[in-house]
């Protein structure tokens, strides 16, 4: 084909009748947004716009058309039907449903009831409601994954006994976790801008398949808004004004965002401001949370000042900023192009936990902070649906991301204050590739690379002179990349058997040179490289209606990275880690069953149980540098620890949920989730996990009817006593409360909140709410911070 012949077809393209489909609610005639379409011979997916309308001209040769929203009943119809409709459809609302349409397992859409795995979404209407401060506070209101929290500015997702980089972030379809990623608490999902997100899924267990390394314990794919097209001539223009304030912490937030869409070209703009004052913990509860006093720098001195508030925990205040644009392009029914950029920063934050610690006596830093925590990506993604011999389906993804995070410490009374600042360029590519062979079968395959630039420098600077002079830096310059092949296919061998299998092989490489002018190591270079193969295969069963068995065997790995290969940082007082070069993966093998039951259309029950074994696993033991088991680091003499493929590890739990909805808008809800970890110590004894949460639950009262809704939920967390402590927790007593014979051990608690909304209009809804009304002192487990005391949340929210 000529180029003028190819570009005479593309133009006409472009104008090519776009026949629309309408949405509405069949009870209130309101436009659906975000209602699924799909079609699976040809496999084709659309969603509908803030109107409720849909193109749907590339559906006109399909066999069945499937309409579903969460919450509404599916329903199976034909383009012909369609169109003697006028277009027009209505969905009548349902109470519960065991079905609805996820990304997170496949990175394409599919049935839930068809997928082996665990998975959980978070709406937008989710969102709207719950009006979370961070996305770490979203996640944790899913009652399904605990978060710990070292200081305010933070959230680390706890999962299924795993957590930090055995865990996976993905923020529209692009791997978050870098060649950074530590085993220790991370608080990088603060990055993401809950205003800014269209909706959340969370993947129970291995994920390596579709995602590679660090996916063992889950997957949390975060999905922004994506620009909505016009289906008219009329361009539409929408948008959101919404404020919020919190008086535990005088939070005040603002945000915008404002969607513009023509018939081809459309674009979003997000704007998010954050203002979080130090947090006020409750009343009732264990004395020893308390912040009797702190130090300020106070005439060229570290000066400790009794808090006049010991419930005021100082300093943990922070702020944020949030930016997000897209454009996206649709020339046709074929190609779709989307560019995004994304970014995100903090102010300074202190780590508060850090701040407790004692040395005879007194505080042991005078100051101890991130640096502003920044984030930015750039995002080009290209889908093609095109009925080819190889695929039906193409997605190419392309990413740049940069990373900078920094920590700024200095002990008290001294002039030194020492800043170790990271930052990494992370480039990536994805082509993801989707073929149905009828409606039975269905293909998914795809390629990835990911290559992350690691730059880090340490200053050590007189606060009394201003003089820098260079320190050692807390990574050395280095870079990690990773290339993979993946494939999985589902097959449906009746309506009651999904039979679902995948493989996937890694291989990745590790360069870094290390600078020996503070450390003596016996190496200044370090080359490593090496390969994984990971699999899964399950089935979804439904030996009778409404009722389902699912059963997932899976593999996972995780491969080291540079913050395990090459960081050296003092793990506790008395401890130095150091880096070995002789690092591999740790591989996790996992077992889950599912069940799940509706009973009439009011009720659903599930409970899932699972069982994973880590092999292989990185852990801390005693190392020696140039035969040496101690050394000097920080003024002190410190043990020689190093992280060792040296160990096993197993985690097992059981998480189960009821749900009922009632016919006069009432619902119940509850969430239960049990888990038990154990890892190996070095003298061949075992220990609690550190990342195994202890039980919690939460349990609501809802009611939505009309313009009203309004929720009572109360959450409760199981006690961590000394002896179920793991042995590195044990050290921490300066986070924990004091059980009778004066060990640290994590107390019960619970909270009971309020939250209602009422939309005036379709342009304007309040929502109020009380968070912990009985002003529990409480902290989570592992967490540095206590949780919130009594809060009054006040949001106002215009809709354009």
């Amino acid at each position: 084909m000529s180029y003028k012949s190819l570009f005479i077809a593309l133009f006409f393209s472009t104008i090519t009748f776009s026949q629309t489909l309408t949405l509405t609610d069949k009870s209130t005639g309101e436009p659906l947004e975000l209602a699924t379409i799909i079609s699976y011979k040809p496999n084709i997916y659309t969603t509908t716009n803030i109107k409720g309308q849909a193109s749907i001209s590339e559906f006109k040769k399909s066999e069945k058309i499937e309409i579903g929203m969460l919450g509404y009943t599916t329903t199976s119809i034909s383009y012909k039907e369609l169109e003697a409709l006028q277009f027009n459809y209505s969905l009548s609302p349902i109470a519960l449903s065991m079905d609805e349409i996820i990304i997170s397992a496949s990175k394409w859409s599919q049935h839930s009831d068809d997928i082996p795995s665990k998975i959980i979404s978070v709406t937008t209407e989710d969102i709207e409601f719950q009006n979370p401060q961070t996305s770490a506070d979203l996640l944790g209101s899913t009652g399904k994954v605990f978060i710990q929290k070292s200081q305010q500015g933070g959230g680390s997702p706890m999962i299924r006994g795993f957590a930090t980089n055995r865990l996976l972030y993905s923020v529209d379809g692009i791997r978050m976790n870098t060649a950074i990623f530590r085993s220790g608490n991370i608080q990088n999902v603060i990055s993401i801008d809950p205003f800014a997100l269209e909706k959340t899924e969370v993947l129970f267990g291995p994920g390596s398949v579709i995602y590679g390394s660090d996916a063992i314990g889950g997957v949390m794919s975060f999905q922004t808004h994506t620009p909505q097209l016009s289906m008219t001539h009329e361009t539409i223009v929408s948008g959101n004004l919404i404020y919020r304030h919190a008086t535990a912490n005088h939070e005040h937030s603002a945000h915008f965002d404002l969607n513009t869409g023509g018939n081809k070209w459309a674009a979003v703009t997000s704007l998010s401001f954050n203002l979080f004052d130090d947090l006020k913990m409750g009343s009732n509860g264990p004395d020893d949370y308390l912040r009797p006093f702190y130090v300020i720098r106070e005439n060229g001195a570290d000066v400790i000042v009794i808090n006049k508030d010991p419930e005021l925990q100082v300093p943990s205040g922070y702020n944020q900023s949030n930016f997000m644009q897209k454009i996206r392009f649709k020339p046709n029914k074929k190609w779709d192009f989307n560019y995004a950029y994304h970014y995100s920063t903090t102010s300074e934050y202190s780590r508060y936990d850090y701040h407790l610690r004692k040395r005879n006596g007194n505080p042991r830093y005078g100051e101890w902070s991130y640096g502003p925590q920044k984030w930015m990506m750039n995002q080009v993604s290209i889908n093609l649906t095109s009925y080819e011999k190889w695929f039906d389906q193409l997605s190419l993804k392309l990413a740049q991301q940069f990373f900078e995070e920094s920590r700024i410490s200095r002990n008290l009374n001294s002039s030194k204050r020492e800043i170790r600042t990271e930052k990494v360029n992370a480039w990536s590519g994805n082509l993801d590739f989707q073929k149905a062979f009828g409606e039975k079968n269905q293909l998914i395959y795809g390629l990835e690379y990911v290559f992350d630039d690691v730059n880090s420098a340490g200053d050590n600077v007189n606060i009394s002179t201003n003089e820098i002079e260079n320190g050692p830096s807390r990574y050395p310059m280095s870079n990690w990349n990773s290339i993979a092949a993946y494939i999985s296919n589902q097959h449906k061998f009746s309506e009651n058997f999904n039979f679902q299998s995948g493989l996937r092989y890694n291989i990745y490489k590790i360069n870094a040179q290390f600078d020996t002018t503070f450390y003596p190591f016996p190496f200044t270079e370090l080359h490593s490289s090496d390969g994984a193969l990971t699999g899964s295969i399950g089935f979804v069963y439904k030996p009778i209606q409404k009722f389902e068995m699912s059963f997932n065997a899976s593999t996972a790995f995780r491969s080291p990275n540079i913050d395990d290969m090459g960081k050296v940082f003092d793990s506790e007082p008395g401890s130095v880690v150091v880096p070995n070069p002789d690092l591999k993966a740790e591989y996790a093998y996992s077992l889950d069953l599912g069940l799940a039951k509706m009973f009439g259309n009011h009720v659903k029950a599930d409970i899932s149980g699972y069982y994973t074994y880590l092999d292989q696993a990185m852990v801390r033991r005693a190392f020696t540098l140039n035969g040496e088991s101690q050394i000097m680091y920080d003024g002190e003499l410190s043990d020689v620890l190093a992280l060792q493929n040296a160990a096993k590890a197993t985690v097992y739990g059981i998480q189960a949920g009821l749900e009922v909805k009632l016919n006069n808008g009432f619902g119940i809800e509850s969430q239960v989730n049990y888990q038990k970890g154990d890892e190996e110590l070095d003298n061949g004894e075992t220990s609690p996990s550190r990342h195994a949460a202890p039980f919690f639950t939460n349990a609501s009262l809802n009611y939505q009817k009309n313009k009203f809704n309004f929720q009572l939920n109360t959450v409760y967390t199981g006690e961590k006593s000394f002896n179920q402590l793991p042995v590195e927790e044990k050290a921490k007593d300066y986070m924990y409360a004091l059980d009778a014979d004066g060990n640290p051990y994590s107390p019960s608690w619970y909270t009971l909140n309020f939250k209602g909304s009422y939309e005036f209009s379709k342009y304007l809804t309040l929502t109020l709410g009380i968070e912990n009304i009985t002003d529990q002192r409480y902290r989570p487990y592992s967490s540095g911070i206590s949780g919130a005391g009594r809060s009054f949340i006040f949001s106002l929210k215009s809709k354009f």
